[in-house]
């Protein structure tokens, strides 16, 4: 069974940082890029970052760039996200998921395998 399991959510103060992990299981991880987005109450699923099956290609949405920084492990089969400066509307499930092909895409609908999600929490 195909699994990807998101884990290092928490609850941090605004300024703070904290790094999601997402560790995949049972498919080749090296074949799909992998994303992450996020969702918070009452709100639409958002995409966050995106990175390419090799690492060299990356994707970060408008209200994270130059603060949250997406990279992967091919040998360890996971993708970690980095989150500095967090702030208040950070605050949200974050869900990783993983995309078939070799381009990257911010569509959630091209994503096949998503994983639970993991709630991070970002107070003033």
């Amino acid at each position: 069974e195909v699994q990807l399991v998101e884990s290092g959510g928490g609850l941090v103060q605004a300024g703070g940082s904290l790094r999601l992990s997402c560790a995949a299981s049972e498919f080749t991880f090296d074949d799909y890029a992998i994303g992450w987005f996020r969702q918070a109450p009452g709100k639409e699923r958002e995409f966050v970052a995106t990175i390419s099956q090799s690492g060299a290609s990356t994707s970060y949405s408008d209200s994270v760039k130059g603060r949250f920084t997406i990279s992967r492990d091919n040998v360890k089969n996971t993708v970690y996200l980095q989150m500095n400066s967090l702030k208040r509307e950070d605050t949200a499930v974050y869900y990783c998921a993983a995309s078939a092909g070799s381009i990257i895409t911010t569509r959630p609908n091209a994503y096949i395998y998503w994983g639970q999600g993991a709630q991070v929490t970002v107070s003033s």
